[in-house]
């Protein structure tokens, strides 16, 4: 026991800067209601996604058709649909889809970019060059008419479309991780692992990813809702997640054709995606706000 005490005693001194700066970038961070609103939105949906069959009063796939075009009620908070599903149902488990492309196009993307972009941004020359050059060619292109080609010439289908929306974004952020690295390789703490002999691969390991952490961290919760939204297109537009996936792109798609008449069947998938992308984005300027010294609010 006192071992442990002292264990613990002693990472404390070691560590008391880091513990001080954290509790002054978590004082920062809650004295903000809407980085706080963001948080709560973020974590509830995270929540919703891992409890969403024990939520969901039906299966996302259960089939009523004697049940169609129902309007919200006790039974089905959000009605149903075509096919007599339960949307309510759907938009809790298509939350689970959401958070599956997201997560899985930003970590993909930024596997690509921290390593291109530290080194692009590290090196300079030739390489730096070669680096920009390529990735100007995918930035030529907006974004989503990218992502878009990508996807139909995959073909259809989920995993397409979180390739497709990879391929897309590593470029973006990889320009952004290399203006940071510009900065770095110039800072004494970098001067000085040179002079002390420290080879280009240990400085980029050490020193200048562990300081773009606070770049990236923002700039991914910003993508991550961006992402949200390209990928909600792309299923709108039939070349992301197939029907009878609970996607909530897709379902705006189906129900687009009777909106005037039923809007439950776009209304309530459109709001799940608004309501997302604002709590994502809510977050990330919390973050950007937190992380950068200058932006704190006094």
């Amino acid at each position: 026991m006192n071992r442990v005490r002292s264990f613990i005693e002693g990472w404390k001194v070691r560590n008391r800067s880091r513990i001080r700066e954290f509790r002054l970038s978590l004082h920062y961070f809650l004295k903000s209601p809407l980085a706080v609103a963001g948080l709560l939105i973020t974590l509830a949906i995270v929540v919703v996604a891992i409890l969403a069959p024990f939520i969901a009063p039906y299966p996302d796939v259960y089939v009523d058709l004697q049940n169609k075009y129902l309007p919200p009620s006790w039974a089905h908070p959000f009605g149903t649909d075509d096919m007599g599903r339960d949307i309510f149902s759907r938009v809790l488990y298509g939350s689970r889809i959401t958070l599956e492309v997201g997560g899985a196009v930003i970590l993909v993307a930024y596997s690509i970019a921290i390593p291109l972009g530290s080194i692009a941004g590290y090196k300079s020359g030739r390489l730096d060059n070669l680096i920009m050059r390529f990735t100007d060619m995918f930035l030529a292109f907006p974004s989503i008419i990218l992502a878009m080609a990508f996807a139909a010439a995959l073909g259809p289908g989920i995993l397409n479309a979180m390739l497709a929306l990879a391929v897309t974004w590593w470029p973006w952020a990889t320009r952004i991780i290399r203006s940071q690295a510009l900065v770095i390789k110039n800072s004494y703490y970098v001067q000085a692992a040179k002079a002390s002999g420290g080879s280009d691969f240990y400085i980029v390991l050490h020193h200048v990813i562990p300081n773009c952490l606070g770049l990236i961290m923002v700039q991914a919760s910003v993508d991550f809702g961006w992402t949200v939204l390209v990928a909600a297109a792309l299923g709108f537009l039939g070349l992301g997640a197939q029907s009878p996936s609970p996607d909530w792109g897709l379902m705006v798609s189906i129900g687009r054709i009777y909106f005037l008449t039923k809007p439950w069947l776009s209304l309530f998938p459109g709001i799940a995606i608004f309501v997302t992308v604002l709590g994502v984005n809510l977050l990330g300027d919390g973050l950007r706000d937190v992380l950068d010294p200058r932006l704190r609010r006094r």
